[in-house]
């Protein structure tokens, strides 16, 4: 196996190497990474109760080993958890587990990760400069303002810890004592990432940004929403923040030590900045106020993949179109891939998986199982293929297996082959497999939904107004069911929009629905009329903190484009002020069938 660069110490040179090394090689990386993923677990309960104790080949993990989801873990994971400390799943010591956001269904998972999986996450964090300086020159001259957050952690009945994968990371030693770099130069310092409290922590990172601004070349967060939630609390806080940058002090909000101990070693007063920063802050209109703050910035480093793409807009408009960029893919499970071609259009991204990260197989969706069926016992095991033998154009679910004790796990991801970096494939995202609104035969995904919600949207720019935020919920307390959006609306204008507007907004979603949805609704009359009900502003703050008092993180959060969890239903509810129903039956013509992404 080619030889991994040694961290960020690597040069630029070496790491572009890696890459080309392993891409080039994929097909024995592969086969090694198995190899030694089962040789090292040989005697785990879980491969000897498949009856593959020993066995280190291809073909025989295929025949034995099921495909399996979460919960045909969670035995096992529940073991773990409560102290069984016996090699249950892995060869070597759970070190903690990484919880998933959980924010659909309300429940987080616990995924087991061991130490030396902090090694391939800090490798492939090692490789996004060297790609990225190929596209955007000298970021070595200067800093990135990236606002990153950490999630206060809980332990399990036998006393591992479980926290956010990025949680775990930037509390690990491979961040908070990483060499200096000047490629990974942030404006933040460690104890305003490090703190618990996320007031503070966003308070201090602003602080510590717009002090430095003419240092900083890049911006970014984790998500699209994380980033323009930075800039919300701008909006809402650059008096006292100007207030600081002119004195030199902190507001006494501030009371974490470590925080203001460290900002003041960057902080001096600077009546000059502050004058800059208040002239701007002040003007009316907020369009590009990322390039007039922070003038040298090259790019927003974000993902803005799969539901993200609905901030693109917002992006757009705070920095006058500054390039998006999505740099990697990673999640709970496993660190995944790279995006190789950092500069292309959001809707083109691709990511290429990096061979030495896990065993990855693609189940293709032309399996009639693999959307959104959890009944895996009807997957044909050998359906599986390798990830050197992936189809362009053809979309798969991702299933991996890790050193850390997945084995022919679902991650429920699906993604659509675009491209190959020598012999491994790019992937396009295209949604979350469980992502879905379904009512009696219909099926709609992340995707469809999205599009046909912004095509509704459109009828409100009229009226000065535009939608913010929005999640869905498949009600079936009546008979029959139907689908409910819930909608936030920013108005500008003065004009009151009227509620055939809304119901032409409704009818719009369901004709933009597919024709397996639409024949429910005209022919077998097993689907009602949409209805779209319009919540309080504010309301989706409210949901975020709802979701983080459950233990998602800041970091990970995204607003769930489809809710099941009572709680945030009977949340939604209460926040609502009218509601609307589609006034007629989509159009539907007889004997005709789109084939959607769910090949219906």
């Amino acid at each position: 196996m080619p030889e991994a660069p040694n961290n960020l110490l690597s040069s630029h040179e070496k790491a572009l190497e890696y890459i080309e090394d392993v891409t080039t090689n994929a097909h024995d990386i592969q086969k090694t990474v198995l190899a030694e993923i089962l040789s090292r677990s040989a005697h785990v309960e879980y491969l000897q109760r498949h009856g593959l104790a020993g066995r280190t080949d291809k073909h025989t993990f295929k025949n034995l080993i099921p495909v399996v989801t979460y919960d045909d873990l969670k035995p096992d994971i529940d073991r773990i958890a409560n102290g069984d400390t016996s090699p249950i799943l892995c060869s070597k010591p759970i070190s903690e587990f990484l919880t998933s956001s959980g924010t659909s269904g309300g429940e987080r998972k616990l995924m087991p990760t061991i130490e030396e999986e902090l090694d391939r996450r800090s490798l492939l964090y090692s490789l996004l400069m060297p790609v990225m300086s190929q596209y955007v020159s000298d970021l070595d001259k200067g800093k990135g303002m990236y606002f990153l957050f950490i999630k206060s952690e809980a332990r399990t009945p036998g006393g591992l810890i479980a926290r956010p994968v990025l949680t775990s990371y930037y509390k690990s030693s491979h961040f908070k004592d990483r060499p200096y770099d000047p490629y990974t130069n942030y404006t933040s310092p460690n104890d305003t990432i490090l703190c618990l409290d996320s007031y503070q922590s966003m308070y201090s990172q602003l602080l510590c940004g717009l002090c430095q601004n003419d240092q900083v070349l890049r911006v970014g967060a984790v998500f699209a929403s994380g980033f323009i939630r930075a800039i919300k609390f701008l909006e809402k806080h650059w008096v006292s923040l100007c207030n600081d940058l002119r004195n030199g002090t902190i507001d006494p909000k501030i009371t974490d030590t470590c925080v203001r101990e460290a900002v003041m070693k960057i902080l001096k007063p600077n009546p000059k900045l502050a004058a800059f920063v208040e002239e701007e802050c002040g003007k009316e209109s907020w369009k590009g106020i990322i390039p007039r703050l922070w003038p040298n910035t090259k790019y927003i480093d974000v993902i803005v993949t799969g539901t993200m793409s609905q901030y693109i807009p917002t992006l757009d408009y705070y920095s006058n179109g500054l390039p998006l960029v999505c740099t990697m893919y990673a999640s709970s499970e496993c660190y995944f891939g790279l995006n190789l071609n950092p500069l292309c259009d959001p809707s083109q991204v691709s990511y290429t998986l990096i061979p030495t990260m896990a065993y990855f197989e693609f189940l293709p969706l032309n399996n009639k199982n693999a959307h959104n069926n959890n009944n895996n016992t009807n997957i044909d095991q050998q359906s599986l293929v390798d990830l050197v033998d992936v189809k362009l154009g053809q979309e798969y679910e991702l299933v991996v297996t890790t050193y850390a004790g997945l084995y022919r796990y679902q991650v429920g991801d699906i993604l659509r082959v675009a491209g190959f970096k020598n012999k491994a494939p790019q992937f396009n995202f295209v949604c979350r497999k469980n992502v879905v609104l379904s009512i009696d035969s219909d099926k709609t995904d992340e995707v469809e939904l999205q599009n046909a919600v912004k095509n509704a949207a459109n009828h409100l720019e009229q009226f000065g107004a535009s939608l913010t935020e929005y999640t869905s919920y498949a009600d079936t307390s009546g008979i029959p069911g139907h689908y409910v959006l819930y909608w936030e609306i920013s108005t500008r204008g003065q004009t009151q929009i009227p509620p055939s507007i809304f119901e032409d907004c409704c009818l719009a979603v369901e004709e933009s629905l597919n024709s397996v949805y639409r024949q429910g609704r005209v022919s077998d009359k097993s689907i009602g009329p949409l209805e779209i009900r319009i919540v309080e502003n504010g309301t989706f703050d409210k949901l975020m903190d709802f979701a983080l008092s459950l233990g998602a993180s800041i970091n990970q959060y995204k607003t769930p484009r489809c809710v099941k969890y009572a709680p945030i239903v009977e949340l939604l509810n209460s926040k609502v002020v009218c509601s609307y129903f589609s006034p007629k039956c989509p159009k539907w013509v007889p004997g005709h069938r789109k084939w959607c992404n769910n090949h219906d």
